[in-house]
C-alpha cells in the first residue's frame, strides 16, 4: 500500500476540500464505490491482556447500560447498541419533530483458553468494560516467543 493511500481518502479532491465538504459527506454517499459512511457511528475498542484475562474497553459516551446487548455464540461474541431519541417542539404557528436513531455492532473471535462461564460487563463513564477471563490451563501455559537477531 503506498503512502498516499494512507494520506489521501479521496483521488478527485485534495484534503483541504474533504475537510470543507465532510459535514455532508456524512450523509451522502461515498465516492469510493457507492457506499454510505459508516466509520463514524462504529466505537472505538481497545484489547488488552494480562496472566489472567483479556479486557475489552468499548467506547460508548452518552449511552445507558440498557441500549446495550452481549451475545456469545460459539467463539464469537458480538457487542451490540441501539438508541432512538425524539424531540417534539410545537407552537401556535408551527411543530417540529427531530428523531436520532443510531446503532453498532462489532464481532470478534475469542480465543480457545477464555474460561466463557465467568466473563464480566460493567458500563461506566461512557465505556463499556469486557473481563474475559483465561481458563486455568491456559493461565498455567504462559508462552513467551524468543526474538532472532539475524
Amino acid at each position: 500500500m503506498s503512502s498516499q493511500a494512507l494520506t489521501k481518502r479521496n483521488p478527485l479532491f485534495p484534503s483541504l476540500f474533504d475537510d470543507f465538504f465532510k459535514p455532508w459527506r456524512e450523509w451522502t454517499n461515498d465516492f469510493n464505490g457507492g457506499r454510505f459512511l459508516a466509520e463514524l457511528t462504529v466505537p472505538a475498542v481497545n484489547v488488552s491482556e494480562d496472566k489472567d484475562s483479556y479486557k475489552l474497553s468499548v467506547a460508548a459516551p452518552g449511552m445507558k447500560k440498557d441500549d446495550f446487548k452481549i451475545d456469545l455464540e460459539g467463539h464469537l461474541l458480538t457487542i451490540s447498541a441501539e438508541t432512538e431519541d425524539k424531540k417534539e417542539e410545537k407552537n401556535e404557528k408551527y411543530s417540529r419533530q427531530e428523531y436520532n436513531y443510531s446503532s453498532f455492532s462489532r464481532s470478534f473471535t475469542l480465543p480457545e483458553s477464555i474460561n466463557k462461564e465467568k466473563i464480566e460487563a460493567q458500563y461506566e463513564d461512557g465505556v463499556l468494560k469486557l473481563k474475559l477471563p483465561k481458563n486455568e490451563e491456559a493461565k498455567k501455559n504462559g508462552k513467551s516467543i524468543h526474538i532472532a537477531v539475524k
